[in-house]
């Protein structure tokens, strides 16, 4: 593929405005980092059996696949006196507060609408759930994309401040898991809001109440102060991105073509490089997903051996687990965020970035297939301790502390991949977007699909695919692990590698050779 080489133009910001719109993800990962953490452990408690519990966050993926591409591809032509990008960033802080508002009080609304307390599901809290679940992952596809794209138009055609914004973006992600992350291990959080805690709504669940209204302050706080302080230009063809972008001609075509005639160009226009990538991303999301949806269970499941459905000792140990998990979820962000600061130095280390993703994508492999050694180190203590304490029947023993450290080094571990996996591909699709026929927002779209598809695969499939090989989470993890080594063979092999900048000064992210 043959990138047009240009100097930086005018329209490149200064790196104080690309951290402020990239200060956005924060707010943005601090619900997602709630989601994965305590929403899967809620779910359950509100009735709805582990084994579908993976079918609600198919959501994600669904409005990911249809949100990210629409709302990309009309934020690259907006002509709003506000901007392109800003109206929609708009619109989906004030879609967040809605959703956290069903999700936080669906227990509560669900026994105002007739939920009867003694029966195990919960049909009205349910629905309501749902329903907040859905427009909260519109809300933050409606976020993330536009907020993408307004990095790559405050970059210009300056590679370096490309790669410098996706890296903020990334860590400012790392910031807000460690925020959602910390929030949801302190089990005593609700007490800040006593008001959270009702008949319907156990102090679990106040506790995730408290978390999000927490969530949805930083958001909204962050969202205003960065549209404040960011000027956004709305689209006309006087200033239609930088030559070669295809934003100008996007918006010439727009008003004759519909979006999926947009779309369906733009996927059958893809060049080499750009499909390459999609199929690393894929492949890695693959990976990926199995764990972001079950690892805080796979803690209160697998290695403390509780039960979200057992009696209450089981159910202890379970929350017990899940606690541990989201600490270590807060290590991984840790991780994420000192290893989003150092993933060009990374890549020039170990010789560009086809040799630094393919490793990572090894290390996600190791990663995930070790998560089978320690569920059976941690199934063999429970089978000592019962054999040993016959005369004590009933009582759960939490894992020894050998078992512990494993497991939390795996999430620890895992904060390296994903730094990369959050940061290189949108870089890269920034990249080749400026030679394309598409704008920003669309090509970001498109990348997306990479994402989501893998992730709706996974939703489906995935506790179905458990329950198969006996209930669990380890299957589905042992699939993703097969996945991240195929993901870094491909990243190896036949990934190829964007030419370098015009000049040395401006050599590409990832040291790209």
């Amino acid at each position: 593929m043959e990138i047009q080489l240009e100097q930086e133009q005018p329209s490149s910001q200064s790196y104080k405005k690309i951290v402020m719109v990239a200060s956005i993800a924060s707010g943005v990962q601090f619900g997602w980092a709630l989601q994965l953490s305590l929403l899967t452990p809620y779910v359950q408690l509100l009735g709805i059996p582990h084994k579908w519990a993976s079918l609600i966050w198919l959501c994600g993926p669904v409005s990911g696949m249809l949100v990210q591409p629409i709302v990309g591809f009309h934020s690259d032509t907006c002509t709003s006196r506000f901007g392109r990008r800003r109206p929609f960033i708009a619109a989906g802080g004030i879609l967040v507060a809605i959703a956290v508002f069903l999700i936080g009080f669906a227990a509560d609304l669900g026994h105002l609408f007739g939920d009867s307390m003694t029966r195990e599901i919960k049909p009205r809290a349910i629905a309501i759930f749902v329903l907040g679940f859905w427009i909260l992952d519109v809300a933050n596809n409606t976020l993330q994309g536009p907020c993408r794209a307004f990095l790559a138009d405050l970059s210009g055609n300056s590679y370096k401040k490309t790669r410098a914004a996706n890296y903020f973006f990334s860590f400012f992600m790392a910031v807000g898991n460690v925020l959602g992350f910390a929030a949801g291990s302190y089990t005593r959080l609700y007490h800040m809001f006593p008001f959270t805690k009702t008949k319907s709504c156990d102090s679990y669940c106040a506790n995730l109440k408290t978390c999000f209204i927490l969530s949805i302050t930083l958001l909204l706080t962050l969202t205003t102060a960065s549209l404040s302080y960011v000027r956004d230009s709305p689209w006309s063809r006087e200033n239609a991105g930088n030559k070669g972008s295809g934003e100008e001609k996007v918006g010439e075509e727009s008003s004759k073509v519909p979006f999926f005639g947009e779309i369906f160009g733009a996927l059958k226009g893809l060049q080499k490089p750009m499909r390459i990538l999609l199929l690393v991303t894929a492949l890695n999301w693959i990976a990926w997903f199995p764990f972001l949806l079950f690892d805080t269970d796979w803690m209160g499941r697998e290695v403390y051996g509780g039960n979200s459905k057992g009696n209450a000792e089981e159910l202890r140990m379970y929350n017990a687990g899940v606690r541990a998990g989201a600490l270590g979820l807060m290590l991984n962000a840790v991780v994420l965020g000192l290893t989003s600061l150092g993933v060009e130095f990374l890549a020039r280390a170990v010789g560009g970035v086809k040799r630094l993703w393919g490793i990572v994508n090894f290390l996600l492999a190791f990663c995930l297939a070790m998560t089978l050694l320690i569920t059976k180190l941690a199934e063999s203590n429970r089978r000592e301790v019962a054999a040993a304490n016959s005369a004590a029947t009933g009582h759960i023993l939490p894992p020894p502390v050998g078992v512990k450290v494993g497991a939390l080094a795996i999430f620890a571990v895992m904060g390296i991949p994903q730094a990369v996996t959050f940061s290189v591909p949108f870089a890269l699709a920034s990249i080749f977007s400026k030679s394309s026929t598409a704008g920003q927002g669309l090509s970001l779209g498109v990348l997306n699909l990479a994402i989501v598809i893998p992730q709706m695969l996974v939703s489906v499939i995935g506790g179905p695919f458990d329950a198969l090989f006996g209930g669990g989470n380890i299957p589905a993890f042992i699939a993703g692990a097969v996945a991240a080594a195929a993901s870094g063979i491909v990243a190896l092999t036949i990934l190829p590698s964007p030419p370098p900048d015009a000049s040395a000064a401006e050599t590409p992210v990832v040291g790209f050779h």
